[in-house]
């Protein structure tokens, strides 16, 4: 749920901004394949560092977008069936979804720029 946080076994807190959803693998289908608006989901790891830094971008993006684009992440080691699905292979890779399938894709760490040409593209 937005503004949650999450524990890393070093004890480092990983939150999601307010507007930021969190998806799992039970979730994904009713939360992004049937979503009225175009998705942005951050795959990403707690252990990967270009994630970290991409996090603020996301968590802006998701206020910016607010009403228009639903924004959220989906960490891959404890939802991997869901980035099995889409053969994530590199972190963080950002895919954009829109009437259930994917519409547009990056893979690395971006910037905010580059993820409003994305979504501008799609709204």
């Amino acid at each position: 749920m937005a503004g949650d946080k999450t524990t890393t076994s070093t004890g480092a807190s990983v939150g999601t901004g307010d507007k930021t959803v969190t998806f799992t693998d039970a979730s994904f289908d009713t939360d992004v394949l049937n979503s009225e608006v175009p998705v942005l989901v951050d795959f990403w790891a707690k252990w990967c560092g270009p994630c970290r830094v991409m996090a603020p971008t996301v968590d802006a993006i998701a206020g910016d977008y607010a009403g228009k684009v639903k924004v959220g992440k989906l960490d891959v080691d404890e939802n991997g069936g869901t980035a099995m699905r889409y053969n994530i292979r590199g972190i963080p890779s950002l895919l954009l979804f829109k009437g259930g399938r994917v519409v547009d894709q990056r893979v690395g760490a971006v910037g905010k720029s580059d993820v409003q040409k994305m979504l501008d593209a799609h709204i």
